[in-house]
């Protein structure tokens, strides 16, 4: 039975970071293999894994699209596009990455939403751990891409705005009824680890309690600078130490 986290919020609330340091959770206590899912269409959770992108969801897509008239004689086109979908999957020791991304030029992402959605199906019996990174923002929700959970993360910033989408995630969830057995609230980015009296203020006023509080590390800031895999960063890292706190608590007894 597969364990799937994903993490939802707005746009700059360490959702990437946060995705990535739960997977370094999962690789350093040999919970593996892990199947990081990249569900944004501007992908870059690859960066902070230390991971080259190659092929997306979306361009191959775009690229079937193109090229479905010229299938090769006899072959299905359903076949034909789970072939060039395996294509996409980048593997590395413990763990292996597929990646939204964008198709060629403009237009609805419904399609390839449902796409990855079925492609992340039928790849999830061969893995215990899943960690999805989904795109800022409601409609991942909208489009059931976020579903079949057992944490939904929704992050904030250290901010009021943040944290008023965070709420609005989380009633969005709500109201469609999704398939996420816990859904949890974070805040993230926080100076020294202290939340504002503000937005403390603003959080009780929604009746958020969040689980955890990640701090503004700068052993995260310095590695992005460096362009350094987040997978390295030491066990003494505050976000490390917090993010290892959070999933001490949220682990099933297959993970303890």
């Amino acid at each position: 039975m597969s364990y799937t986290v994903a993490i939802a919020g707005k746009g700059g609330s360490g959702k990437t970071t946060t995705a990535a340091l739960i997977i370094r959770y999962f690789l350093r206590r040999g919970l593996r293999p892990v199947l990081a899912i990249d569900a944004d269409g501007n992908a870059n959770l690859h960066e902070s894994l230390g991971l080259d992108l190659g092929a997306t969801i979306g361009a191959t897509v775009a690229g079937f699209n193109e090229e479905k008239i010229d299938l090769p004689s006899g072959l299905d086109k359903t076949v034909y596009l789970e072939m060039m979908l395996s294509q996409a999957l980048v593997e590395s020791a413990g763990m292996d990455l597929i990646s939204m991304g964008r198709g060629a030029g403009d237009g609805c992402y419904c399609y390839p939403n449902t796409v990855l959605k079925q492609f992340i199906d039928r790849l999830k019996p061969n893995y215990p751990y899943l960690v999805m990174d989904n795109e800022a923002g409601l409609e991942h929700l909208s489009r059931r891409t976020t579903e079949n959970i057992n944490d939904l993360l929704i992050i904030s910033d250290h901010s009021v705005k943040g944290v008023r989408t965070m709420e609005r995630i989380r009633s969005l969830v709500s109201e469609l009824k999704l398939d996420i057995q816990r859904v949890a609230t974070i805040v993230a980015r926080v100076p020294g680890g202290d939340i504002n009296a503000q937005i403390k203020n603003e959080l009780e006023a929604l009746g958020v309690c969040p689980i955890a509080v990640i701090p503004n590390d700068e052993a995260v800031i310095q590695a992005d600078l460096e362009r350094r895999s987040l997978l390295e960063l030491p066990d003494t890292s505050e976000a490390v130490c917090a993010v290892a706190a959070l999933m001490d608590k949220l682990a099933p007894e297959s993970m303890a």
